[in-house]
């Protein structure tokens, strides 16, 4: 199928692409890479009557440290990321998980910005910049507000997104030297969306964790004081303190009631606290 007539914009900088989704928002999609957004058009699943191109905006394409903090544009693509094309303060997290979205092909595209926009539950960055700790800032003619990533996500394909807005730039914090990091996802086959994924950032030195439930259909389930799934600890020895029954219960009240799906979940999250304790 070919998608419905639409108006296109290229604008030359943010403002003016501001200027446009704000007086046409209520009919107007933002595209950057496209791989998100352009099967839904070809398919009929939106039908805009405006279309404004980001791609040529140098304001969405930064990727700078400030102190403590990595600041990318919305516009930065996975293979930025990759090919490590910018500054990385995760120790090697990001480019891991960007080296795994999809196909090459997809990576040279995709950008970051637009896979939180399209708030889609199986993306691997919803899940892994929520248990990283990332902010946004979204930006409108109206101005800019910040929020935390696990709060941005609301639903499947819902964010807090308000028309005439879009995700300007993500901070993610460094990345501790004490903090283990563990990310697995459960595909049926390469390249496919995920139907499982664990993410955990965990700091034994400090005795604290985040640990994210994703790909559940829903925004991820997201444990900012997991003590319950160690034991009532977090030590060196948390790998052997997991507790499988207390993972399956929290599932169980986020609403996951297939005991098939919940055992891939919590198998899943296993393998991710594993591959942090290795």
């Amino acid at each position: 199928m070919k998608p419905a007539p639409f108006a296109y914009e290229r604008p030359r900088d943010l403002t003016a692409a501001l200027s446009l989704l704000g007086e046409t928002a209520a009919s107007a999609k933002v595209i950057a890479g496209g791989q998100s957004l352009g099967p839904m058009l070809n398919l009929r699943l939106t039908a805009p009557e405006l279309i404004v191109d980001i791609t040529a905006l140098a304001e969405l394409k930064q990727a700078e440290r400030h102190g403590d903090e990595l600041v990318l544009g919305a516009c930065v693509t996975h293979a930025d990321i990759e090919d490590e094309r910018v500054p990385d303060l995760t120790r090697g997290a990001m480019q891991r998980i960007a080296a795994n979205i999809a196909y090459r092909a997809v990576r040279n595209r995709g950008t970051v910005g637009g896979s939180l926009s399209h708030a889609d539950p199986a993306a691997d960055w919803v899940s892994a910049l929520t248990a990283l700790g990332a902010r946004l800032t979204l930006r409108s003619r109206g101005g800019t507000r910040m929020v935390n990533v696990e709060d941005f996500i609301v639903g499947a394909l819902e964010s807090v997104l308000r028309l005439g807005e879009i995700v300007e730039t993500i901070l993610i914090p460094a990345r501790s030297p004490s903090a283990h990091w563990g990310y697995v996802k459960s595909c049926r086959k390469t390249g496919e969306f995920s139907h499982a994924i664990g993410a955990v950032l965990i700091d034994p030195s400090a005795g604290s964790a985040r640990v994210v439930i994703g790909a559940i259909e829903a925004a991820p389930i997201v444990l900012k004081d997991p003590l319950e799934l160690f034991g009532g600890h977090i030590g060196s020895d948390y790998k052997d303190r997991f507790d499988a029954r207390v993972a399956d219960a929290i599932l169980v009240k986020a609403g996951v009631s297939n005991a098939a799906q919940r055992h891939i979940h919590v198998s899943v999250l296993k393998r991710a606290i594993r591959e942090a304790a290795a």
